[in-house]
């Protein structure tokens, strides 16, 4: 089909009807983003809603670092992302350190690396550095059950049980309820006089050392306290007990790396912090140089006396590009 057009003459003539123009290619060929895209933050778990908000904030700006004056690098903005859940199976320190920094070793080779590393330095250290470490370690695992109790409802002591050693521990157990004991109170008797104390770097060296694994030297017993006395005891039977990772060992784990470790600690409304305050970057640094960026690793603090919380998860740090460390939401 076509139209009529009139000329001058008054002739008509049949002219093709031409195509409607094709629409111009869009500036942008790639879609429009999310204008609240998900984030690594938004599928972990057990957070509440001002952790999560905080730690979404944290992500879209940064954290600045400014390294060391010997390290020949600028200063850097990371963004942090979550990397996935490890077991919580005792060992997770050393899973997670192993993740954010892209180790070679598994997690019980690393826990025994560390171990060397923290005896090599025990042991070189001068009689107040000594002093000092063994004073920490009472601190955490051998408390003064005379004090305490305004800051703890329950305190712990460990203890170590040679596993050549633990059927002669059962006996000495069975042989004072025989006589009359509550086993309970046997039990208590008898590990606090025969086995190890965890109270000095020796002693913390032999406890760091157990993974729960078959080829562990020693069985990790457990006795918890209130004000009132003895709370209850986890002997430990099946041998599966891990010990945990402590500020020590996050230590050793930045020597043995040369980079510094940052926990990142989010706590909830029960930490009786608001929202801005709700998230803690704690810096362990190495015992000598640092040779790389620092490593992240998460911690989710659950209510007041979890501000020491057990359970790490690795983050992941990317460079920012174009990012100025003024702009960035926390400066290290």
């Amino acid at each position: 089909m076509g139209k009529l057009l009139c000329d001058s003459s008054s002739a008509a003539v049949a002219v093709a009807e031409a195509p409607s123009p094709a629409p111009a290619p869009p500036l942008l060929t790639w879609p429009t983003p999310d204008p609240d895209p998900p984030t690594s933050w938004t599928a972990v778990a057990a957070l509440e809603d001002q952790q999560r908000r905080r730690l979404h904030w944290i992500w879209e700006r940064g954290v600045a670092w400014k390294p060391p004056a010997t390290l020949p690098l600028p200063p850097l903005v990371f963004r942090l992302d979550h990397a996935g859940e490890v077991d919580a199976d005792g060992n997770c320190l050393f899973t997670a350190a192993r993740k954010a920094a892209s180790a070679k070793p598994d997690a019980r080779d690393l826990r025994h690396r560390i171990v060397r590393r923290f005896s090599h330095l025990y042991a070189a250290a001068q009689a107040p550095d000594r002093d000092a470490i063994d004073a920490a370690v009472r601190h955490l695992y051998a408390p003064d059950l005379k004090a305490g109790w305004g800051v703890h409802v329950v305190q712990e002591l460990k203890l170590l049980a040679p596993k050549t050693l633990r059927h002669h521990l059962d006996a000495a157990i069975n042989d004072l309820v025989d006589l009359g004991i509550q086993r309970e109170m046997a039990a208590e008797t008898i590990y606090r006089e025969r086995c190890i104390a965890v109270n000095n770097g020796d002693s913390w060296a032999k406890y760091m050392s157990v993974s729960g694994s078959a080829e562990d030297e020693h069985n990790i017993i457990t006795l918890q306290y209130t004000e009132e006395g003895l709370l209850t005891i986890d002997e430990n039977r099946d041998g599966h007990a891990a010990a945990f990772g402590d500020d020590i060992a996050i230590e050793c784990l930045a020597t043995e790396f040369k980079r510094e470790v940052y926990v990142v600690q989010a706590h909830g409304a029960d930490a009786m912090v608001d929202e801005d305050n709700c998230v803690f970057f704690l810096p362990h640094r190495p015992r000598g140089e640092i040779c790389e960026p620092p490593i992240f690793l998460f911690m989710k603090g659950t209510a007041w006396c979890g501000a020491g919380a057990d359970h790490y998860e690795p983050l992941i740090a990317t460079v920012l590009q174009n990012v100025t460390p003024d702009k960035a939401a926390v400066v290290l």
